[in-house]
Protein backbone atom coordinates (compact mmCIF):
# COMPACT_ATOMS: atom_id res chain seq x y z
CA UNK A 1 0.00 0.00 0.00
CA UNK A 2 1.11 3.60 -0.82
CA UNK A 3 1.26 6.36 1.75
CA UNK A 4 -2.48 6.85 0.95
CA UNK A 5 -5.39 5.15 1.68
CA UNK A 6 -7.89 4.17 -1.52
CA UNK A 7 -11.16 2.48 -1.08
CA UNK A 8 -13.47 0.98 -3.51
CA UNK A 9 -17.07 -0.11 -2.68
CA UNK A 10 -19.62 -0.88 -5.12
CA UNK A 11 -23.34 -0.77 -3.65
CA UNK A 12 -26.03 -2.63 -5.12
CA UNK A 13 -28.75 -0.89 -7.08
CA UNK A 14 -32.00 -0.67 -5.22
CA UNK A 15 -34.53 -3.63 -6.54
CA UNK A 16 -37.07 -1.29 -5.27
CA UNK A 17 -35.97 1.48 -7.08
CA UNK A 18 -36.02 0.25 -10.74
CA UNK A 19 -38.45 1.97 -12.89
CA UNK A 20 -39.23 4.77 -9.92
CA UNK A 21 -38.52 8.20 -10.70
CA UNK A 22 -36.11 9.68 -8.65
CA UNK A 23 -36.24 12.77 -6.95
CA UNK A 24 -34.74 15.81 -8.42
CA UNK A 25 -31.73 16.48 -6.40
CA UNK A 26 -27.98 16.33 -7.41
CA UNK A 27 -26.93 14.29 -4.30
CA UNK A 28 -25.92 10.63 -3.67
CA UNK A 29 -26.81 7.65 -1.35
CA UNK A 30 -25.03 5.40 0.52
CA UNK A 31 -26.09 2.14 -1.18
CA UNK A 32 -28.39 3.76 -3.24
CA UNK A 33 -28.59 4.50 -7.25
CA UNK A 34 -28.02 7.32 -9.28
CA UNK A 35 -31.24 9.00 -11.12
CA UNK A 36 -33.02 9.16 -14.41
CA UNK A 37 -31.02 6.99 -17.03
CA UNK A 38 -29.10 5.71 -14.68
CA UNK A 39 -31.21 4.28 -11.94
CA UNK A 40 -29.81 0.94 -12.37
CA UNK A 41 -26.29 1.54 -11.89
CA UNK A 42 -24.60 0.56 -8.85
CA UNK A 43 -23.32 3.40 -6.86
CA UNK A 44 -19.15 3.31 -6.55
CA UNK A 45 -17.23 5.43 -3.37
CA UNK A 46 -13.42 6.00 -3.33
CA UNK A 47 -11.34 7.32 -0.35
CA UNK A 48 -7.89 8.52 -0.90
CA UNK A 49 -5.03 10.85 0.63
CA UNK A 50 -2.76 12.67 -1.41
CA UNK A 51 -0.76 15.45 0.06
CA UNK A 52 -2.56 18.36 1.10
CA UNK A 53 -6.33 16.80 1.07
CA UNK A 54 -8.63 14.09 1.43
CA UNK A 55 -10.86 13.00 -1.65
CA UNK A 56 -14.04 11.07 -0.53
CA UNK A 57 -16.06 10.56 -3.71
CA UNK A 58 -19.12 9.33 -5.02
CA UNK A 59 -20.65 8.03 -8.19
CA UNK A 60 -22.66 5.99 -10.23
CA UNK A 61 -21.01 3.29 -12.45
CA UNK A 62 -19.52 4.80 -15.30
CA UNK A 63 -21.44 3.91 -18.54
CA UNK A 64 -20.78 5.13 -22.03
CA UNK A 65 -23.02 7.81 -22.77
CA UNK A 66 -24.38 8.36 -20.16
CA UNK A 67 -23.78 11.25 -17.27
CA UNK A 68 -22.56 10.31 -14.20
CA UNK A 69 -22.86 12.56 -11.51
CA UNK A 70 -20.03 12.38 -8.85
CA UNK A 71 -19.72 13.66 -5.58
CA UNK A 72 -16.21 14.84 -4.39
CA UNK A 73 -15.76 15.77 -0.77
CA UNK A 74 -12.54 17.08 -0.36
CA UNK A 75 -11.12 18.30 3.01
CA UNK A 76 -8.06 20.36 3.76
CA UNK A 77 -5.51 17.90 5.71
CA UNK A 78 -4.24 20.66 7.66
CA UNK A 79 -7.43 21.74 9.42
CA UNK A 80 -9.48 18.32 8.35
CA UNK A 81 -12.21 21.11 7.43
CA UNK A 82 -13.84 21.42 4.04
CA UNK A 83 -12.65 23.34 1.18
CA UNK A 84 -14.96 26.48 0.40
CA UNK A 85 -13.96 26.83 -3.25
CA UNK A 86 -11.56 25.93 -5.72
CA UNK A 87 -11.34 24.31 -9.91
CA UNK A 88 -11.89 20.54 -9.75
CA UNK A 89 -10.74 18.06 -13.00
CA UNK A 90 -11.58 14.71 -13.35
CA UNK A 91 -9.32 12.93 -15.81
CA UNK A 92 -10.14 9.56 -17.72
CA UNK A 93 -6.82 8.18 -19.62
CA UNK A 94 -5.84 5.43 -20.64
CA UNK A 95 -7.62 1.95 -22.02
CA UNK A 96 -6.72 3.01 -25.70
CA UNK A 97 -8.92 5.74 -25.92
CA UNK A 98 -8.32 9.61 -25.74
CA UNK A 99 -8.29 11.57 -22.66
CA UNK A 100 -11.63 12.94 -21.55
CA UNK A 101 -11.60 15.73 -19.13
CA UNK A 102 -14.64 16.67 -16.95
CA UNK A 103 -14.88 19.98 -14.57
CA UNK A 104 -16.67 21.72 -12.15
CA UNK A 105 -15.79 25.28 -10.25
CA UNK A 106 -16.32 26.01 -6.82
CA UNK A 107 -18.31 23.50 -4.15
CA UNK A 108 -22.14 23.37 -3.67
CA UNK A 109 -22.37 23.12 -0.87
CA UNK A 110 -18.74 23.96 0.96
CA UNK A 111 -16.57 20.86 0.84
CA UNK A 112 -18.68 19.30 -1.96
CA UNK A 113 -17.49 19.64 -5.86
CA UNK A 114 -19.97 18.21 -8.19
CA UNK A 115 -18.85 17.68 -11.79
CA UNK A 116 -20.41 15.85 -14.23
CA UNK A 117 -18.88 13.26 -16.14
CA UNK A 118 -19.93 11.57 -19.42
CA UNK A 119 -17.63 8.59 -20.83
CA UNK A 120 -17.58 8.40 -24.50
CA UNK A 121 -15.99 5.07 -24.85
CA UNK A 122 -16.14 1.70 -23.11
CA UNK A 123 -12.67 0.08 -21.37
CA UNK A 124 -10.87 0.07 -18.34
CA UNK A 125 -9.64 3.81 -17.70
CA UNK A 126 -7.62 5.41 -15.37
CA UNK A 127 -9.53 8.01 -13.03
CA UNK A 128 -7.45 11.05 -11.86
CA UNK A 129 -9.00 13.78 -10.00
CA UNK A 130 -7.17 17.58 -9.38
CA UNK A 131 -8.14 20.23 -6.85
CA UNK A 132 -6.54 23.68 -7.52
CA UNK A 133 -7.44 26.38 -4.93
CA UNK A 134 -5.13 30.31 -4.21
CA UNK A 135 -3.39 28.21 -0.96
CA UNK A 136 -2.97 24.18 -3.00
CA UNK A 137 -2.52 22.06 -5.66
CA UNK A 138 -3.21 18.67 -5.60
CA UNK A 139 -3.33 15.11 -7.38
CA UNK A 140 -5.81 11.86 -6.59
CA UNK A 141 -4.88 9.36 -8.70
CA UNK A 142 -7.52 6.27 -8.20
CA UNK A 143 -6.34 3.77 -10.31
CA UNK A 144 -8.48 1.84 -13.38
CA UNK A 145 -12.13 1.82 -13.19
CA UNK A 146 -14.54 0.16 -15.63
CA UNK A 147 -16.50 2.37 -17.96
CA UNK A 148 -19.18 -0.08 -19.49
CA UNK A 149 -21.30 0.20 -22.63
CA UNK A 150 -24.51 -0.43 -21.14
CA UNK A 151 -26.58 0.17 -18.02
CA UNK A 152 -27.97 -3.40 -18.26
CA UNK A 153 -23.70 -4.23 -18.43
CA UNK A 154 -23.14 -2.18 -15.22
CA UNK A 155 -25.72 -3.61 -13.61
CA UNK A 156 -24.50 -7.18 -14.56
CA UNK A 157 -21.19 -7.08 -13.10
CA UNK A 158 -22.01 -7.26 -9.59
CA UNK A 159 -21.83 -5.40 -6.47
CA UNK A 160 -19.25 -5.43 -3.10
CA UNK A 161 -21.37 -5.84 0.41
CA UNK A 162 -20.13 -3.39 2.18
CA UNK A 163 -18.78 -5.24 6.00
CA UNK A 164 -21.14 -5.38 8.48
CA UNK A 165 -21.30 -3.62 11.83
CA UNK A 166 -19.27 -0.85 10.62
CA UNK A 167 -19.98 2.89 12.14
CA UNK A 168 -21.53 5.72 9.92
CA UNK A 169 -19.93 9.23 10.71
CA UNK A 170 -20.78 11.79 7.05
CA UNK A 171 -18.47 14.20 6.58
CA UNK A 172 -21.11 16.99 7.30
CA UNK A 173 -20.81 15.64 11.22
CA UNK A 174 -16.79 15.61 10.82
CA UNK A 175 -16.27 19.03 9.55
CA UNK A 176 -18.87 20.28 12.38
CA UNK A 177 -16.62 18.96 14.94
CA UNK A 178 -13.12 18.45 15.73
CA UNK A 179 -12.30 15.84 13.64
CA UNK A 180 -8.98 14.51 12.04
CA UNK A 181 -7.78 11.28 11.19
CA UNK A 182 -3.68 10.08 11.44
CA UNK A 183 -1.81 7.04 10.01
CA UNK A 184 -0.58 4.33 12.24
CA UNK A 185 2.87 4.46 11.85
CA UNK A 186 6.36 2.44 12.63
CA UNK A 187 7.91 4.47 15.55
CA UNK A 188 10.53 4.54 18.14
CA UNK A 189 8.64 4.76 21.42
CA UNK A 190 11.24 5.25 24.90
CA UNK A 191 10.00 3.51 27.91
CA UNK A 192 9.12 5.53 31.18
CA UNK A 193 7.69 5.25 34.57
CA UNK A 194 5.26 7.36 35.60
CA UNK A 195 5.17 9.48 38.90
CA UNK A 196 3.68 12.83 40.66
CA UNK A 197 5.87 15.61 40.73
CA UNK A 198 5.69 19.53 41.22
CA UNK A 199 7.47 22.65 40.07
CA UNK A 200 9.79 24.80 42.29
CA UNK A 201 12.43 27.34 41.85
CA UNK A 202 15.83 25.96 42.14
CA UNK A 203 17.48 26.98 45.28
CA UNK A 204 20.13 29.84 43.64
CA UNK A 205 17.67 30.82 41.37
CA UNK A 206 14.74 32.50 44.07
CA UNK A 207 15.16 35.38 46.55
CA UNK A 208 13.06 35.84 49.59
CA UNK A 209 13.19 39.23 50.78
CA UNK A 210 12.33 39.28 54.37
CA UNK A 211 12.42 42.32 57.11
CA UNK A 212 15.38 41.70 58.87
CA UNK A 213 14.07 44.46 61.73
CA UNK A 214 10.50 45.75 62.57
CA UNK A 215 9.70 48.63 60.75
CA UNK A 216 7.52 50.77 58.49
CA UNK A 217 7.53 49.88 54.38
CA UNK A 218 8.72 52.89 52.48
CA UNK A 219 8.21 53.02 48.46
CA UNK A 220 12.41 53.13 46.50
CA UNK A 221 12.93 56.08 44.05
CA UNK A 222 11.48 53.39 41.29
CA UNK A 223 7.90 53.17 42.76
CA UNK A 224 6.47 50.63 44.50
CA UNK A 225 6.84 47.04 43.06
CA UNK A 226 4.47 44.70 41.48
CA UNK A 227 3.77 41.42 40.94
CA UNK A 228 4.98 40.16 37.63
CA UNK A 229 7.73 42.87 37.19
CA UNK A 230 11.18 41.62 36.04
CA UNK A 231 13.81 43.15 38.85
CA UNK A 232 17.73 42.84 38.43
CA UNK A 233 19.69 41.25 41.02
CA UNK A 234 20.57 44.05 43.22
CA UNK A 235 17.67 45.80 42.74
CA UNK A 236 16.00 47.89 45.39
CA UNK A 237 12.40 46.98 45.67
CA UNK A 238 11.37 49.25 48.92
CA UNK A 239 13.38 50.55 52.20
CA UNK A 240 12.61 50.08 55.27
CA UNK A 241 12.52 52.59 58.32
CA UNK A 242 13.17 50.81 61.26
CA UNK A 243 10.76 51.36 64.31
CA UNK A 244 11.54 53.27 67.09
CA UNK A 245 11.40 51.31 70.47
CA UNK A 246 8.05 51.58 72.80
CA UNK A 247 5.27 53.79 72.20
CA UNK A 248 6.68 56.51 70.70
CA UNK A 249 4.70 59.81 69.60
CA UNK A 250 6.41 63.46 68.68
CA UNK A 251 5.70 64.82 72.04
CA UNK A 252 7.77 62.02 74.20
CA UNK A 253 10.43 62.32 71.64
CA UNK A 254 10.40 65.77 71.84
CA UNK A 255 9.99 65.34 76.07
CA UNK A 256 13.26 63.18 75.64
CA UNK A 257 15.52 65.75 73.47
CA UNK A 258 14.82 68.52 75.69
CA UNK A 259 15.65 66.65 78.65
CA UNK A 260 18.55 65.20 76.96
CA UNK A 261 19.93 68.79 76.29
CA UNK A 262 19.05 70.18 80.05
CA UNK A 263 21.03 66.92 81.29
CA UNK A 264 23.92 67.46 79.11
CA UNK A 265 23.89 71.39 80.08
CA UNK A 266 23.83 70.51 83.90
CA UNK A 267 26.71 68.19 83.60
CA UNK A 268 28.62 70.55 81.47
CA UNK A 269 27.93 73.18 83.98
CA UNK A 270 29.25 71.12 86.91
CA UNK A 271 32.35 69.73 85.27
CA UNK A 272 33.17 73.84 84.82
CA UNK A 273 32.36 74.39 88.88
CA UNK A 274 34.43 71.42 89.52
CA UNK A 275 37.62 72.32 87.44
CA UNK A 276 37.46 75.65 88.50
CA UNK A 277 37.64 74.09 92.35
CA UNK A 278 40.54 72.13 91.41
CA UNK A 279 42.84 74.48 89.92
CA UNK A 280 42.45 76.00 93.99
CA UNK A 281 43.11 72.69 95.15
CA UNK A 282 39.62 72.59 96.69
CA UNK A 283 38.59 69.15 95.37
CA UNK A 284 39.90 66.01 94.63
CA UNK A 285 41.12 65.14 91.15
CA UNK A 286 38.71 61.66 91.13
CA UNK A 287 35.98 64.38 91.21
CA UNK A 288 36.78 65.71 87.46
CA UNK A 289 36.82 63.13 86.05
CA UNK A 290 34.16 62.20 87.30
CA UNK A 291 32.54 65.03 85.79
CA UNK A 292 34.27 64.56 82.60
CA UNK A 293 32.49 60.69 82.35
CA UNK A 294 29.04 62.65 83.51
CA UNK A 295 29.11 65.14 80.54
CA UNK A 296 30.08 62.51 77.83
CA UNK A 297 27.23 60.77 78.88
CA UNK A 298 24.96 63.45 78.60
CA UNK A 299 25.82 63.88 75.17
CA UNK A 300 25.14 60.45 74.12
CA UNK A 301 21.85 60.39 75.70
CA UNK A 302 21.12 63.60 73.46
CA UNK A 303 22.66 62.48 70.54
CA UNK A 304 20.13 59.25 70.52
CA UNK A 305 17.27 61.29 71.42
CA UNK A 306 17.89 63.38 68.32
CA UNK A 307 18.10 60.21 65.90
CA UNK A 308 15.41 58.50 67.38
CA UNK A 309 13.84 61.62 67.04
CA UNK A 310 15.36 62.15 63.45
CA UNK A 311 14.19 58.50 62.24
CA UNK A 312 10.71 58.78 63.12
CA UNK A 313 9.80 61.81 61.37
CA UNK A 314 11.56 60.56 58.32
CA UNK A 315 9.36 57.07 58.10
CA UNK A 316 6.36 59.20 58.75
CA UNK A 317 7.30 61.70 56.24
CA UNK A 318 8.85 59.81 53.89
CA UNK A 319 12.54 61.46 54.25
CA UNK A 320 15.61 59.35 53.85
CA UNK A 321 16.47 59.19 57.39
CA UNK A 322 18.44 56.00 58.34
CA UNK A 323 16.25 53.56 56.30
CA UNK A 324 17.00 50.36 55.29
CA UNK A 325 17.21 49.15 51.48
CA UNK A 326 15.44 46.06 50.77
CA UNK A 327 17.40 44.01 47.72
CA UNK A 328 16.68 41.47 45.14
CA UNK A 329 19.53 38.95 45.14
CA UNK A 330 18.97 37.49 41.98
CA UNK A 331 17.22 38.36 38.83
CA UNK A 332 14.12 37.05 37.89
CA UNK A 333 10.27 37.77 38.10
CA UNK A 334 8.16 39.27 41.17
CA UNK A 335 5.58 36.22 42.29
CA UNK A 336 4.94 37.97 45.84
CA UNK A 337 4.55 41.33 47.17
CA UNK A 338 3.80 40.80 50.97
CA UNK A 339 2.83 43.91 51.96
CA UNK A 340 2.00 48.29 50.51
CA UNK A 341 3.69 51.06 51.35
CA UNK A 342 3.04 52.68 54.82
CA UNK A 343 2.81 49.72 56.46
CA UNK A 344 4.35 48.86 59.86
CA UNK A 345 5.76 44.90 59.34
CA UNK A 346 7.83 42.99 62.19
CA UNK A 347 10.81 41.74 62.14
CA UNK A 348 11.06 38.18 59.79
CA UNK A 349 8.33 38.87 57.79
CA UNK A 350 8.39 38.26 54.12
CA UNK A 351 8.20 41.10 51.81
CA UNK A 352 8.90 39.97 48.90
CA UNK A 353 9.58 36.60 46.44
CA UNK A 354 11.65 36.98 43.15
CA UNK A 355 11.96 33.78 41.08
CA UNK A 356 14.20 33.04 38.22
CA UNK A 357 11.62 31.53 35.99
CA UNK A 358 13.64 31.06 32.92
CA UNK A 359 14.81 27.66 34.63
CA UNK A 360 13.03 25.97 36.90
CA UNK A 361 13.35 22.09 38.95
CA UNK A 362 10.72 19.49 38.97
CA UNK A 363 10.91 17.44 41.82
CA UNK A 364 9.56 13.81 41.45
CA UNK A 365 8.52 11.24 43.89
CA UNK A 366 9.37 8.27 42.32
CA UNK A 367 7.41 5.25 43.68
CA UNK A 368 9.99 2.80 45.98
CA UNK A 369 8.89 -0.07 43.75
CA UNK A 370 9.85 2.17 40.16
CA UNK A 371 13.38 2.94 41.74
CA UNK A 372 14.92 -0.21 40.67
CA UNK A 373 13.21 -0.04 36.88
CA UNK A 374 14.69 3.79 36.71
CA UNK A 375 18.43 3.23 37.57
CA UNK A 376 19.94 6.31 36.41
CA UNK A 377 17.70 8.25 34.60
CA UNK A 378 18.29 10.30 31.65
CA UNK A 379 15.15 12.62 31.17
CA UNK A 380 11.80 12.91 31.33
CA UNK A 381 8.64 14.35 29.72
CA UNK A 382 5.76 15.55 31.86
CA UNK A 383 2.56 16.93 31.56
CA UNK A 384 0.47 19.66 33.22
CA UNK A 385 -3.18 20.32 33.65
CA UNK A 386 -4.48 23.15 30.86
CA UNK A 387 -2.02 22.30 28.74
CA UNK A 388 -2.46 20.49 25.60
CA UNK A 389 1.01 19.44 24.60
CA UNK A 390 3.44 17.69 26.67
CA UNK A 391 7.18 19.08 28.02
CA UNK A 392 10.03 17.52 27.85
CA UNK A 393 13.49 17.37 29.79
CA UNK A 394 16.69 16.41 27.92
CA UNK A 395 19.85 17.62 27.53
CA UNK A 396 19.63 18.16 23.86
CA UNK A 397 17.15 20.90 24.70
CA UNK A 398 18.81 22.10 27.49
CA UNK A 399 17.44 19.98 30.27
CA UNK A 400 19.35 17.64 32.82
CA UNK A 401 19.26 15.38 35.35
CA UNK A 402 20.31 17.14 39.40
CA UNK A 403 20.59 14.33 41.34
CA UNK A 404 18.31 11.36 42.15
CA UNK A 405 17.95 10.55 45.92
CA UNK A 406 19.40 7.91 48.20
CA UNK A 407 17.10 7.93 50.58
CA UNK A 408 13.26 6.88 50.69
CA UNK A 409 10.91 8.83 52.39
CA UNK A 410 9.23 6.45 55.46
CA UNK A 411 6.22 8.21 54.87
CA UNK A 412 5.06 8.67 51.42
CA UNK A 413 7.89 5.79 50.32
CA UNK A 414 9.02 7.54 47.31
CA UNK A 415 12.51 8.88 46.04
CA UNK A 416 13.06 12.18 44.88
CA UNK A 417 13.93 12.82 41.99
CA UNK A 418 14.91 16.36 40.40
CA UNK A 419 15.06 17.38 37.07
CA UNK A 420 16.28 21.13 35.96
CA UNK A 421 13.55 22.07 33.44
CA UNK A 422 14.49 24.94 30.56
CA UNK A 423 11.70 27.46 30.83
CA UNK A 424 12.33 30.06 27.69
CA UNK A 425 8.59 31.08 27.02
CA UNK A 426 8.12 31.27 31.35
CA UNK A 427 4.92 29.15 30.67
CA UNK A 428 5.36 26.98 33.54
CA UNK A 429 4.71 28.37 37.53
CA UNK A 430 6.18 27.19 40.38
CA UNK A 431 3.95 25.37 42.66
CA UNK A 432 2.50 23.45 39.29
CA UNK A 433 1.59 19.71 39.75
CA UNK A 434 2.80 17.36 36.67
CA UNK A 435 2.71 14.12 36.02
CA UNK A 436 5.60 12.68 34.45
CA UNK A 437 7.15 9.78 32.75
CA UNK A 438 10.88 9.64 33.86
CA UNK A 439 12.34 7.62 30.63
CA UNK A 440 14.06 4.09 31.56
CA UNK A 441 16.04 2.72 28.78
CA UNK A 442 16.25 2.16 24.91
CA UNK A 443 13.48 3.31 22.65
CA UNK A 444 11.38 0.19 21.34
CA UNK A 445 10.24 0.17 17.59
CA UNK A 446 6.63 -0.54 17.36
CA UNK A 447 3.40 0.73 15.55
CA UNK A 448 2.10 3.59 17.16
CA UNK A 449 -0.89 5.89 17.32
CA UNK A 450 -1.54 9.37 18.66
CA UNK A 451 -3.04 8.89 22.03
CA UNK A 452 -6.08 10.80 21.55
CA UNK A 453 -7.14 8.13 19.14
CA UNK A 454 -7.44 5.48 22.27
CA UNK A 455 -10.94 5.64 23.84
CA UNK A 456 -11.27 3.40 27.02
CA UNK A 457 -15.26 1.54 26.11
CA UNK A 458 -16.17 -0.36 28.89
CA UNK A 459 -13.79 -2.48 29.78
CA UNK A 460 -11.57 -2.19 26.87
CA UNK A 461 -9.82 0.68 24.79
CA UNK A 462 -10.74 0.83 21.27
CA UNK A 463 -9.39 2.84 17.88
CA UNK A 464 -12.02 3.66 15.26
CA UNK A 465 -10.16 2.88 11.94
CA UNK A 466 -11.25 4.48 9.00
CA UNK A 467 -12.96 2.15 6.29
CA UNK A 468 -13.90 4.72 3.74
CA UNK A 469 -14.53 8.65 4.64
CA UNK A 470 -17.63 7.66 6.30
CA UNK A 471 -17.27 4.70 7.42
CA UNK A 472 -15.15 3.61 10.55
CA UNK A 473 -14.81 0.11 12.69
CA UNK A 474 -14.36 -0.03 15.94
CA UNK A 475 -11.46 -1.89 17.08
CA UNK A 476 -10.10 -3.33 20.22
CA UNK A 477 -6.15 -2.83 20.76
CA UNK A 478 -4.06 -3.57 23.72
CA UNK A 479 -1.32 -0.61 23.97
CA UNK A 480 1.78 -0.42 25.23
CA UNK A 481 4.33 1.97 25.59
CA UNK A 482 3.08 6.00 26.18
CA UNK A 483 6.02 8.35 24.70
CA UNK A 484 4.65 11.66 24.94
CA UNK A 485 1.25 12.11 22.39
CA UNK A 486 1.83 8.48 20.75
CA UNK A 487 1.32 5.27 21.93
CA UNK A 488 2.88 1.93 21.22
CA UNK A 489 -0.34 -0.46 19.63
CA UNK A 490 0.85 -4.24 20.60
CA UNK A 491 -2.48 -5.92 18.58
CA UNK A 492 -5.19 -4.46 17.17
CA UNK A 493 -4.37 -2.29 14.01
CA UNK A 494 -1.77 -2.50 11.12
CA UNK A 495 1.29 -0.03 9.97
CA UNK A 496 -0.63 2.46 7.16
CA UNK A 497 -4.29 2.02 8.51
CA UNK A 498 -6.15 5.24 9.75
CA UNK A 499 -7.29 6.04 13.00
CA UNK A 500 -9.42 8.95 14.25
CA UNK A 501 -7.14 11.00 16.39
CA UNK A 502 -9.15 14.11 17.07
CA UNK A 503 -13.28 13.37 17.74
CA UNK A 504 -13.07 9.62 18.55
CA UNK A 505 -15.66 9.80 21.19
CA UNK A 506 -18.35 11.50 18.74
CA UNK A 507 -17.56 8.54 16.78
CA UNK A 508 -17.78 6.48 19.82
CA UNK A 509 -21.43 8.04 20.68
CA UNK A 510 -22.64 7.49 16.87
CA UNK A 511 -21.46 3.71 17.54
CA UNK A 512 -23.66 3.68 20.59
CA UNK A 513 -26.77 4.82 18.39
CA UNK A 514 -25.92 2.52 16.14
CA UNK A 515 -28.48 3.87 13.21
CA UNK A 516 -26.75 3.51 10.18
CA UNK A 517 -28.98 5.85 7.27
CA UNK A 518 -31.28 3.46 5.52
CA UNK A 519 -31.16 5.84 2.24
CA UNK A 520 -27.95 7.70 3.23
CA UNK A 521 -28.07 11.26 3.21
CA UNK A 522 -28.41 13.92 0.56
CA UNK A 523 -26.55 17.03 -0.28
Amino acid sequence: MNRSLLALTLAAALASCKGAEAPEDHGHAHGGVARGAAAERPGASITHFAGRTELFLEFPALVRGEESRFAAHLNDLERFKPLEAGRVEVLLTGGGAPDERFEVTDPSPVGIFRPVVKPAHASRRRLVLTIQTAALSDRHDLGEVQVFGSVAEAAAAGEADEPAGLVPFLKEQQWRTDFATAPAQEAALRPSVLANGSIRARPDGESRVAAPVSGRVVAARGGFPFIGRQVRAGEVLAELGPKVGGDADPASLQLAVTQARLDLELARKDLARLEELAGAEAVPERRVLEAHRAVAEAEARASAADARKARFEGSSAGGAGSRISLRSTVSGTLAVVGASPGTFVEEGRELFHVVDLDRLWLEVQVPEADVGRIGRPSGAWFEVEGYDRPFEISPDRGGRVVGFGGVIDPQSRTAPLVLEVPNPGRELRVGMFARVHVLTGEPVKGVAVPASAIVDDGSEQVVFVEVSGERFERRPVRAGIRDRDRVQILAGVAPGERVVSRGAYQVRLAAAFGAIPQHGHVH
